[in-house]
């Protein structure tokens, strides 16, 4: 396995970065056999990477070629393998030294259906750990292919230059399924420093729910034609222009996801899917945002780049996350995002190819490096004594309204809005409305007691397996991605009792990390 590499000399992008789909990487100096081939299984989607021939015989190089398939339809993915010739890994060929073929996997459906790939191809998944994989494929496009890194902001896009010697430290926010958030501080050196269960599988299963749609490029086409301020409630809806005047608020400021269902008489059925569409991906879009702005600014961090399978060079997508990051730094920080995004894991799957030890990738030879990872959980530096004598300032109020205020409180009179968010009890129960047919909260808390929200949230154990991941510390009962299972885009298949406790767990859950007291 040692002879074989990626050489990434003169490596380069065809055709037009800014265009849809995902271009193909040349890699001039690169031999065309055999095919190198890397797979990254998550929750949702199986991402497919491989070195193809060009075109110009032994000597015109190779290409870095991405395709992707739905998890559930493996045998799609499986079939591509064949069709392509792609079993020639290694220097052997499927039928002939079954025993020595092997491909490069990743993420939690490596291990979950290594059995599968054994039993219809006759290969064998050599297993790499999901976030070293994500972490070395950030790395590879940043430090090896002119103009992979842009930023999206107004309408436009533009290229940005990165000195590899000038990269770390970074936050790396990787959108699939779920979330997570990664300190970057050098090649092979990162630290996950906390995830979101809401992503696009979140995303996506609600997206099902409340349009109707079949597929998440389905659902992205939607958001453009709609119009989220239908269901949004903003600030001048509740205070009036002269208060916003006064405490320095945008009338436009979005202060309840979907808030304007609480008072409205309409039902599913008489909202637009294209409105829907669009209230849904801002909503989550501005939260992902505004976490990744909370923890970047906790670790004095403001280069924060943007990947995973479910931005997918989406121009609204990277409008929001660029827009709320912007806002709540105020320029300070900058979102810059991919090329090839989601396809991190896979590329550093690839690039694992030529490593002997595989170093930067096992999850078992990870746990050594694994305690010198430096701390970047934040700390406030006040220890218990100090918290006595009946003084109970200065002390973090968190105000669950429609919308949600975190204010500090220093004295009596004396305090701060320190930020919001605009996923609050309003977007709770707007959702549970539409989902569920509630006509109360006390309704809604009512149904959510009797449900299970697990027959629709994704688990670790679902992408990963019983044993979950416990290299970072994740159980496989942890949410993973909430409304992540729902398959079906038929909302009368679900319980509304189930839809409810899935609805609960995610947003108060989500509010205790927006809002964490430090």
């Amino acid at each position: 396995m040692g002879g074989l590499r990626v050489d990434l000399s003169g490596a380069e992008i065809r055709g037009d970065p800014g265009a849809a789909g995902d271009p193909p990487v040349f890699l001039p100096r690169q031999p065309a056999a055999p095919s190198l081939v890397a797979l990254d299984i998550g929750g949702t989607l199986i991402k497919l990477v491989y070195t193809a021939s060009c075109g110009g015989g032994a000597t015109g190089g190779a290409e870095l070629r991405f395709a992707k398939f739905e998890r559930r339809k493996l045998q799609e993915c499986i079939e591509f393998l064949r069709a392509q010739g792609l079993l020639r890994c290694n220097g052997s060929t499927t039928g002939s030294t079954k025993e020595n073929t092997t491909l490069k996997a990743t993420g939690g459906g490596a291990y979950k259906f290594a059995d599968d790939f054994r039993e219809k191809l006759g290969v064998c998944l050599d297993k790499l750990d999901e976030m070293d994989s994500v972490v070395s494929g950030a790395n590879f496009l940043l430090q090896n292919i002119p103009g992979a890194a842009f930023t999206h902001m107004n309408g436009k896009r533009s290229s940005i230059d990165i000195s590899p010697n000038n990269l770390f430290p970074y936050l790396l926010v990787n959108i699939g399924s779920g979330v997570s958030i990664l300190k970057v501080t050098g090649n092979r050196k990162f630290e996950r420093v906390t995830g979101t269960h809401f992503g696009g599988g979140t995303m996506f299963g609600l997206a099902k729910l409340l349009t109707g749609c079949k597929s998440y490029d389905e659902f992205l086409q939607l958001s453009q034609k709609g119009d989220n301020f239908v269901l949004d409630l903003i600030v001048k809806d509740i205070c009036g222009e002269l208060v916003c005047q006064k405490q320095g608020l945008s009338t436009s400021t979005l202060a309840s996801s979907f808030g304007k269902v609480i008072t409205s008489k309409k039902k599913l059925t008489d909202y637009r899917p294209e409105d829907l569409a669009s209230t849904l991906l801002s909503a989550f879009t501005y939260n992902i945002a505004q976490i990744s702005f909370l923890v970047a600014s906790l670790l004095g961090l403001r280069r924060v780049f943007f990947g995973g399978s479910y931005i997918r060079g989406h121009k609204s997508t990277m409008e929001n996350i660029s827009y709320a990051i912007d806002f709540w730094s105020q320029s300070q920080m900058q979102a810059v995002f991919l090329q090839h995004e989601g396809y991190l894991g896979a590329l550093g799957a690839l690039m694992s190819y030529g490593d002997p030890v595989d170093k930067n990738m096992k999850l078992e030879e990870m746990k050594e490096e694994e305690n010198t990872h430096e701390s970047a959980a934040p700390a406030d530096g006040i220890s218990a004594d100090e918290h006595n004598g009946g003084n109970i300032f200065p002390y973090l109020l968190v105000n669950i309204g429609s919308g949600v205020s975190m204010i500090e409180v220093i004295g009596n009179g004396k305090f701060e809005r320190i930020i919001g968010s605009h996923l609050g009890g309003g977007t709770i129960l707007g959702l549970a409305r539409l989902l569920t047919g509630c006509s109360s909260y006390d309704e809604f808390l009512e149904l959510s007691q009797r449900g299970d929200n697990l027959s629709v949230d994704l688990t670790v154990g679902d992408i990963y397996g019983e044993h979950g991941y416990p290299k970072i510390g994740l159980p496989a009962s942890t949410t993973a991605a909430s409304f992540g299972k729902v398959s079906s885009s038929r909302l009368s298949e679900y319980k509304v009792e189930d839809l409810a406790a899935a609805l609960l767990n995610s947003f108060t859950y989500n509010i205790g990390q927006v809002f964490p007291d430090t």
